[in-house]
C-alpha cells in the first residue's frame, strides 16, 4: 500500500507514528507527508509533523495551497492507495480526494456528526459536554460529512481544560488509527453513513472570542475559561481600561448579596481568589494576568488594586 499523509499538530504526529509502524510491519510505504510551514506568530506548543517526517526520511512537502493543480499532479504521480488527513488545517478538494485507489480518510476531533468544523476540543468544553471523542471517516467535498469508519469515545471531567482534553484525544487518535488501519488495508472496515439530522457545525475561534460576558452564568464563564486557558489565547475581561486575562477559576455555591451587578467584585477570599458576581451565581477568579505583565493569583490581583465593589468588564 502507498500512503500520502496530510497532518499537523499532536494528533497528526501520533497518527503518522502509528502509520509508520504499520508500514514497517506490512511493507507499505508513506510516499509523501504534507504539512504546514509553522506560523512564527503562533504559540507552537505541539509536536512537529515536519520534524517526524525528516527523522523518518519521508518525502515532506509544505505547500501554501495543497489543491494547486501542479501539486495535485505531483501527488497523482505517486499513485497512492490511501490519503490520510489528521489535523491538517486546509480542506482537500475533489481532485485530491479522487487520487487514492482505496479512499481518502480524515481523523476529526469529535464524535461526528456532532461538532463538525473547527476547534471541536474548545467548543465541547464551552458547551459543557461530558463526552467527546475522535472519528475516522471518509472525506467528502463538504467537511466532516463522509461515512464513518470508527470512533473512539473520550470522557470529559469537570477539571479538564482544552490542554488536558486534547492530550486525552491524542491518545485516543493513536488507538483509533492503530485499530482501523489493518481493517482498511484488508478492505474489511465499516463504512457507516452519518445521520445528517444529528449534525452540528461550529466555526473557527479567534482570540477576541475569549471575551467574558459577566451576564452569563458562573458555569458558562467557567467553561469558557477552561476551554481557552493555556496554551490557548485565554479568556479575558477589562479592569479600568486594562485587559485582564482570566487563566483559572471555579464556580462557587457561596451566596451573593441580592441585586449584585454582573462583573462586580464581591469579596477577596485569601484561600481562593476574587469572588465575582455573574448573571447566575458566583465565580472565583484564581489566576489572572494584566496584558504584558506577569501572571498572578487572585489574591495578588487584589494587591494590585482590584477591590470589592469595583466592576470588571466595564469598558
Amino acid at each position: 500500500m502507498r500512503l500520502i499523509f496530510f497532518g499537523y499538530h499532536n494528533i497528526g504526529h501520533i497518527c503518522l507514528e502509528v502509520l509508520g509502524e504499520f508500514c514497517r510491519q506490512y511493507g507499505d510505504e508513506i510516499v509523501a507527508v504534507v504539512t504546514h510551514a509553522d506560523d512564527p506568530d503562533e504559540n507552537r506548543w505541539f509536536a512537529s509533523v515536519r520534524d517526524l517526517a525528516f527523522n523518518q526520511y519521508y518525502p515532506a512537502y509544505q505547500p501554501t495551497d495543497p489543491n494547486e493543480p501542479g501539486f495535485v499532479e505531483v501527488l497523482r504521480r505517486l499513485q497512492p492507495d490511501f490519503i490520510f488527513s489528521c489535523y491538517y488545517r486546509q480542506m482537500l478538494k475533489k481532485p485530491l480526494l479522487d487520487l487514492p485507489r482505496a479512499g481518502a480518510l480524515n481523523l476529526h476531533g469529535s464524535l461526528l456528526p456532532r461538532y463538525r468544523g473547527r476547534c471541536p476540543v474548545n467548543w465541547v468544553l464551552i458547551h459543557g459536554e461530558t463526552e467527546t471523542g475522535v472519528t475516522l471517516h471518509y472525506m467528502a467535498e463538504q467537511p466532516d460529512r463522509g461515512d464513518i469508519v470508527a470512533q473512539q469515545r473520550v470522557p470529559i471531567t469537570l477539571e479538564d481544560t482544552a490542554l488536558t482534553l486534547f492530550n486525552k484525544m491524542t491518545v485516543a487518535a493513536g488507538a483509533l488509527m492503530r485499530d482501523s488501519y489493518p481493517r482498511l488495508r484488508a478492505g474489511s472496515a465499516d463504512r457507516i453513513p452519518q445521520d445528517q439530522a444529528q449534525a452540528s457545525y461550529f466555526g473557527g475561534r479567534r482570540p477576541e472570542d475569549g471575551k467574558i460576558d459577566w451576564r452569563q452564568s458562573a458555569w458558562q464563564i467557567y467553561n469558557l475559561v477552561r476551554a481557552v486557558t493555556h496554551p490557548y489565547p485565554g479568556a479575558f475581561t477589562t479592569y479600568q481600561g486594562r485587559k485582564l486575562f482570566v487563566w483559572q477559576g471555579k464556580t462557587t455555591e457561596e451566596s451573593l448579596p441580592p441585586d449584585s451587578l454582573p462583573g462586580t467584585v464581591i469579596a477577596v477570599r485569601p484561600d481562593a481568589g476574587l469572588l465575582i458576581a455573574t448573571g447566575q451565581g458566583g465565580f472565583l477568579l484564581q489566576q489572572g494576568q494584566f496584558a504584558g505583565e506577569p501572571e498572578l493569583s487572585g489574591l495578588a490581583l487584589a494587591d494590585c488594586g482590584i477591590r470589592p465593589g469595583q466592576r470588571l468588564g466595564e469598558d
